[in-house]
């Protein structure tokens, strides 16, 4: 059993997010499906928790995935839809995410980000390589003053499909960030991340100085097929 699943909570005790009117929340397609998910430690937890109920699945993937990253974990992000098609995470604007002026701060705007399109490709990517995030392009043309954010990232099954048979590749994965309790018709933040991943030896190879050897390697299985 991977370490993840052992870091499932015994108690809940997440705070859950804001209650938010149905009306408000953001209507987003989730994109048709016809792939089984791959099996990974992230794809293993949500098989185990799918039979909870909504809330309590919700509150057992935040506390778990809280580990995996504990810095995300202490900013209070909450899982609210995981899946290999659709991540949705929402963060309340408390004055523990604020800025100065009081607006949302625009580094929990991006962690939220990074977190929804960091795990949707965590979803799909295979157990033996590792992602990175290499850049991500904001633009931050209002500040966010009251409500609940969620941050929506979704992939098609041709990303997926892309994403499994790339061992070693990049993808540009945008997310759209709503305000949900916003009085006015405004746009979303649209954020781009552009993540990466690679092989585990790889990475492992990088740390040992031993990537030459690695690459000689690849090289002579090119040259014998």
């Amino acid at each position: 059993m991977s370490g993840l699943l052992k870091k499932l909570p015994i108690k809940l005790t997440n705070k859950l997010p804001a209650k938010v009117p149905e009306n408000t929340k953001p209507t987003v397609e989730k994109p048709n499906s016809t792939l089984k998910p791959i099996s990974n430690q992230f794809t293993k937890l949500l098989s185990i928790t799918k039979y909870l109920p909504a809330g309590a699945r919700s509150s057992v993937l935040s506390k778990a995935f809280g580990k995996v990253v504990p810095y995300v974990g202490t900013t209070g992000i909450y899982y609210e839809t995981v899946d290999p098609n659709q991540v949705v995470v929402s963060l309340n604007n408390s004055k523990a995410v604020q800025n100065h002026i009081g607006s949302v701060h625009a580094v929990a705007i991006t962690l939220l980000a990074e977190t929804a399109t960091g795990f949707i490709l965590g979803l799909n990517l295979p157990a033996d390589r590792v992602l990175l995030i290499k850049s991500y392009s904001v633009n931050f043309y209002r500040p966010i003053k009251k409500g609940q954010m969620a941050a929506i990232a979704s992939l098609s099954d041709e990303q997926r499909l892309d994403i499994l048979n790339t061992p070693k590749g990049e993808m540009v994965i945008p997310c759209v960030i709503h305000d949900r309790e916003s009085d006015s018709d405004r746009d979303p933040i649209v954020v781009e991340m552009t993540w990466a991943w690679i092989p585990k030896a790889e990475l492992e190879a990088r740390r040992l100085g031993k990537t030459s050897e690695i690459s000689v390697a690849a090289d002579k299985t090119v040259a014998s097929k």
